[in-house]
């Protein structure tokens, strides 16, 4: 089945062109790394195709080939130069997770769907979805295996960008033997793995070290310590000088307290919008959990967005973990 699946995808890229490829909102390192995977492979196809986001690359992914050619909705302005009847959606849990850029498909646009959250629904006209991979990078180095294209050091110092961010640098529960196999062969490649995980996972920003000050001093844990929360505000950023990157990995900080099963970080964005990342021992599927609110994710790693007042949500979240906490 998963090999019919393979087959499928590469058809649907092999039989068409000019391509447009999309990854998630406020993309991290497997989205980036993922729509500059299929960059190249579309240019090894000798393909046209467009790069884009609906956000900016992440600084510390610059480094990624071809990363300055991803379009960002943030730099662009007006009515979409064309809009593409075929499209590659990437890392995407769910239809939603494209954001604005659907405004570049055309209105028959096919959709090949590529991902590896529990909760995609199969939005794609194509559908390559493996709820059990690490990455959807995982699933890329796949499919580049089935159409028989060799990874260079750039697609393979991709690849392995998604692997080392999704699994937390080869520690998380979902660093399989696959996960194992496929980074030695990268390794052989040509990437620098001591390199990479110094520039992604160790390095922080200045701006990073004093939102992380600032997002600990106001930790919180509930009354039994098996949930532990803490959080931030657009203000915290503009005056500590942190960016929205610069968040990414603060919600592990709770979730890493001796105890605790849940980690949540919420991130205030003016009086009536907070974005809610959630990590878990395992003990609870926090994709259940962000679903009741409209999100969705992993049962290890999830999130969701609410439109009301910052302690509402707080109590609104908390409040629906402990209920799932204690009805196991």
């Amino acid at each position: 089945m998963w090999t019919e699946e393979l087959k499928e995808a590469a058809a649907f890229i092999r039989e068409r062109d000019d391509f447009l490829v999309v990854s998630h909102v406020q993309p991290d390192g497997d989205a980036i790394s993922s729509t500059v995977v299929v960059g190249w492979l579309l240019e090894k196809l000798g393909k046209k195709y467009t790069m884009l986001n609906e956000g900016a690359v992440p600084s510390r992914l610059h480094f990624l080939w071809k990363s300055s050619e991803i379009l960002s909705l943030e730099d662009l302005e007006g009515e979409p130069p064309k809009k593409f009847r075929n499209v590659i959606c990437v890392d995407c849990a769910d239809y939603a997770r494209v954001g604005r850029t659907e405004q570049w498909f055309a209105p028959a646009a096919e959709l090949l769907n590529i991902d590896h959250h529990p909760t995609n629904d199969g939005f794609g006209l194509v559908n390559l979805m493996k709820f059990n991979a690490a990455a959807t990078a995982e699933i890329l180095f796949e499919l580049l295996d089935t159409m028989e294209l060799e990874p260079d050091t750039s697609a393979a110092t991709a690849i392995y960008t998604g692997l080392l961010t999704d699994t937390g640098g080869f520690r998380y529960a979902n660093t399989t033997p696959l996960v194992m196999s496929m980074a030695s062969r990268l390794l052989q490649a040509g990437v620098n793995g001591p390199e990479l995980a110094e520039n992604l996972l160790e390095r922080m920003s200045a701006g990073q070290l004093r939102i992380l000050q600032r997002g600990l001093s106001r930790l919180e844990l509930s009354s039994d310590q098996r949930i532990a929360w803490l959080w931030v505000t657009s203000e915290d950023l503009e005056e500590t000088g942190a960016t929205n990157e610069d968040l990414e990995g603060l919600v592990n900080y709770p979730r890493n307290i001796e105890g605790v099963e849940v980690g949540l970080l919420f991130k205030q964005n003016g009086e009536k919008s907070v974005k809610i990342s959630m990590r878990s021992s395992g003990t609870v599927s926090v994709a259940a959990v962000a679903q009741a609110f409209g999100g969705g994710g992993h049962v290890r790693a999830a999130g969701c967005r609410l439109t009301d007042p910052l302690p509402e949500v707080i109590a609104k979240v908390v409040g629906e973990v402990q209920k799932t906490l204690d009805s196991l």
